[in-house]
C-alpha cells in the first residue's frame, strides 16, 4: 500500500494515458471506415502511430535530459491532446495519418518519463512489487481503453474524440501537481540494434514476430470484425479479451520459461498461436461468445511471446548489457509494428478477412523453423528469470533493473 501510495500519481497517469490513446486506434478504424476510408488507409494509420511510437523512443530520453521528467510529460501529453483533437478538423486518411504519428510520439514519450522517474525511485527491496503494481495498471488501463471502444463509437466524431482529448489532459495533472522531487534526469540510453542479433537471433526474429501479431490485431482487428459482422460495442470486447488471454498467460509461461528451455517454450507458443488463428477463423460464423473466447486464445498464445523472446537474450547477456539490450529488443518490436497494420489491411483487402490470421500464421511458421534451426547452432543457457516485458520504451532496461537477475535458490 506505501509503495501504491507513493506512486499513486504516476499510475493514474499511466491508467489515463493507456485510455485515451489505447482508444484511438479503434476509434479511427470504425470512424474511417464509416467515412469511406479503404482498408489499407485505416491501417496506414496504425503504421503511422507506431512510427511515432519510434520516433518518440528515441526522442524521449534525450528531451528527458534536456528540460526535465515534467516539461518532457507535459511536451508529449500536449503532443497526443493535438493529435487526438485534430481528428474533427479534417476527415482525410493522410492528415490523420499525421496526427497518429504525434499520438505514438505522446504515448513512447509519457512512457519514457514514467518509467524513468519509477526507475529513480524504487529501491532493490520494493522493485518487484512496484513494478507488479505498474503491469497490473499498465495492463488495466489497456483493456478499459478497448472495452470503452463501443460506447465511444456511439458517441457523434466530435464528443468522442473530445472524450479522448480530455483524459490525454487529464493524465498531465497528477504528475503536474504531485510534490514528490523530480529526480535526477537520466543520460539517453545508447541504441545499439546489433546487440540483439549477436545476443540471440532467435530472441530478434522473436520480437518482430510478437510485433506482427499485436500490432496487426489491435489496429486492424476492428476491420476484421466489421467484416465478419461484429457491432462497434462488440469489436471492442473482442480487442479487450486479447488483451485479457494475454494478461492471464504471463503466469503459467513465466513457470514454464523458467522450468523448461526457452526455445521449447517459444517455438511451442508459435505452434500454439498456429492454432488460435485457425480456431479465430473457424468459429468467425459461430457467434460472439465463440469470437470472445478465440481471441482470448489468440491472446493468451500470442502475447506472451515478446516476454519469453527478451528472457532468452538476456540469458546471454552481461549485467552491464540489459539496458542496451532491452532498447535493441524494443527497435526490432517498433519496426516490426511499423509494418504489420498496413501489409494485413491490404491483405485482408486481396483475399478477405481470414488474410488477417493467414499471415500472423506464416509468422510464427517462420519462428518455429528458425527456433528449430538455432536449437542445433548452439546450447541452451540460462541466466535470468522470466519476467513481463512491458513494450512500452527504450529506458525500460534500467527499471526492470535487477528483476531479472537469477536468485541463489
Amino acid at each position: 500500500m506505501r509503495i501504491l501510495i507513493s506512486f499513486a500519481a504516476l499510475f493514474l497517469s499511466v491508467v489515463l494515458l493507456q485510455i485515451a490513446t489505447g482508444g484511438v486506434g479503434p476509434l479511427d478504424a470504425l470512424v474511417g471506415l464509416g467515412a469511406g476510408f479503404s482498408k489499407p488507409e485505416v491501417g496506414f494509420l496504425g503504421s503511422a502511430h507506431f512510427f511515432g511510437f519510434f520516433i518518440g523512443c528515441w526522442w524521449a530520453p534525450r528531451l528527458l535530459g534536456d528540460v526535465g521528467h515534467a516539461r518532457s510529460f507535459a511536451t508529449f501529453t500536449a503532443l497526443g491532446a493535438i493529435g487526438l483533437s485534430a481528428h474533427v478538423l479534417v476527415t482525410d486518411p493522410n492528415w490523420w495519418a499525421l496526427f497518429r504519428v504525434a499520438s505514438g510520439i505522446c504515448v513512447a514519450g509519457c512512457y519514457t518519463v514514467i518509467e524513468a522517474w519509477l526507475q529513480a525511485k524504487v529501491t532493490n527491496e520494493n522493485r518487484g512489487r512496484a513494478m507488479g503494481i505498474y503491469r497490473v495498471v499498465d495492463v488495466g488501463g489497456s483493456f478499459m481503453a478497448q472495452a470503452m471502444v463501443g460506447w465511444l463509437a456511439d458517441l457523434e466524431t466530435y464528443l468522442a474524440y473530445n472524450t479522448l482529448v480530455i483524459l490525454c489532459c487529464t493524465a498531465l495533472l497528477p504528475m503536474a501537481v504531485t510534490k514528490a522531487t523530480q529526480p535526477v534526469t537520466p543520460g539517453a540510453t545508447r541504441l545499439r540494434p546489433a546487440i540483439s542479433w549477436r545476443m540471440s537471433p532467435l530472441a530478434t526474429v522473436g520480437v518482430v514476430v510478437a510485433a506482427l501479431s499485436a500490432a496487426s490485431f489491435r489496429m486492424v482487428g476492428p476491420i476484421y470484425g466489421q467484416e465478419i459482422g461484429l457491432t462497434a460495442d462488440q469489436i471492442g470486447y473482442f480487442l479487450a479479451f486479447f488483451v485479457f488471454g494475454g494478461a492471464i498467460a504471463q503466469i503459467p509461461v513465466g513457470w514454464l520459461a523458467d522450468k523448461f528451455d526457452r526455445r521449447w517454450v517459444l517455438i511451442w507458443l508459435s505452434v500454439a498461436a498456429v492454432l488460435s488463428c485457425v480456431v479465430t477463423v473457424g468459429v468467425a460464423h459461430l457467434g460472439t461468445v465463440w469470437v470472445m473466447l478465440a481471441a482470448s486464445f489468440f491472446g493468451f498464445t500470442t502475447f506472451p511471446i515478446y516476454s519469453v523472446s527478451a528472457a532468452h537474450a538476456h540469458d546471454f547477456a552481461s549485467s552491464d548489457e540489459r539496458v542496451e539490450l532491452s532498447a535493441a529488443l524494443m527497435f526490432f518490436y517498433a519496426v516490426g509494428a511499423i509494418g504489420a497494420p498496413y501489409v494485413s489491411s491490404t491483405l485482408i483487402v486481396w483475399f478477405g478477412p481470414a488474410a488477417l490470421f493467414t499471415l500472423i500464421s506464416v509468422g510464427h511458421i517462420l519462428l518455429i523453423v528458425f527456433g528449430l534451426a538455432r536449437m542445433r547452432a548452439r546450447p541452451a543457457e540460462r541466466r535470468t528469470r522470466y519476467v513481463y516485458a512491458p513494450r512500452t520504451s527504450f529506458v525500460i532496461g534500467r527499471l526492470m533493473g535487477r528483476s531479472r537477475e537469477k536468485s541463489d535458490d
